[in-house]
């Protein structure tokens, strides 16, 4: 019997999708946004062990409101610990004690290389971006790396103007032969699809939306799309899903905007 799909935004959808990613108990490193989003609605429904780890020094944090930055105060209260910065990325993340790290960015390419830095020549940027941040280190050190972005032209190109956040290949060389420690973007949530890299590393689309297509997704992506030989299904959100993300988790809109 078919489950009737849920009318609810592109957001809604990636955060839900991205919340079921995660398993009870997993250690998480938490970005603001829509990762934010998907690790607290996770720990409402199926995982209520996740620890949460926030780059500001919060470790273990169980904020009883949405934070809107990694700096808010809500994410002190009840925290197992807080620790300065450098013990959170030493201690922890280069440790190898992160399973699961979230990143988003300005641009993402077919190999899941991350753009965090400038849009155009690196001397001279049309646009100059906020930096790495502890970006760099998530893709280099977590065991698991989600991503979560919505597609467009310019968000996909075919290569990245600046490789901020190592994917699976940088200049022909895999990740692996590079030393990198974590495993890279295993799944890329998207507003239209889901995206997962094959053998070589290059992303292609493993799971369409309900009402997407796959040209509708290659018109938002500047590289020619492979698809998996047998695409994945996806269920939209649920009812309960839905009433968390917006009654209890982000009920003024300030991450589920469209």
């Amino acid at each position: 019997m078919a489950t009737e799909t849920l009318a609810c935004t592109p957001s809604e959808m990636m955060a839900a999708l991205a919340s079921r990613e995660l398993k009870d108990g997993e250690v998480v490193f938490v970005g603001i946004g829509l990762p934010n989003l998907a690790c607290n609605l996770a720990r409402a429904t199926h995982a209520p062990n996740l620890v949460l780890i926030y780059e500001s020094g919060a470790v273990g944090a169980v904020p009883e409101r949405l934070p809107v930055s990694i700096g808010d105060p809500a994410l002190v209260t009840g925290s197992l610990m807080v620790a300065p910065m450098t013990d959170i990325f030493q201690y922890f993340l280069q440790n190898g004690r992160i399973q699961v790290g979230f990143l988003g960015g300005a641009q993402l390419d077919r190999w899941g290389n991350i753009n965090t830095t400038v849009v155009g020549p690196y001397d001279k940027p049309k646009v100059r971006l906020p930096g790495s941040g502890g970006a760099s280190e998530i893709a280099a050190h977590a065991k698991r790396m989600l991503v979560i972005m919505k597609l467009g032209k310019r968000a996909f190109p075919a290569e990245v103007d600046f490789v901020t956040s190592l994917g699976m290949r940088y200049r022909g060389t895999h990740r692996r032969d590079l030393g990198m420690p974590g495993s890279g973007p295993v799944k890329v949530v998207t507003d239209r699809c889901v995206l997962e890299p094959n053998a070589e590393g290059e992303l292609e689309v493993a799971a369409l939306y309900p009402g997407q297509t796959l040209e509708s997704c290659q018109a938002e992506v500047g590289w020619p799309l492979k698809v998996r030989p047998s695409l994945g299904s996806v269920a939209g959100p649920t009812a309960e899903e839905l009433r968390l993300l917006r009654e209890v988790l982000d009920p003024k809109k300030l991450f589920l905007k469209g």
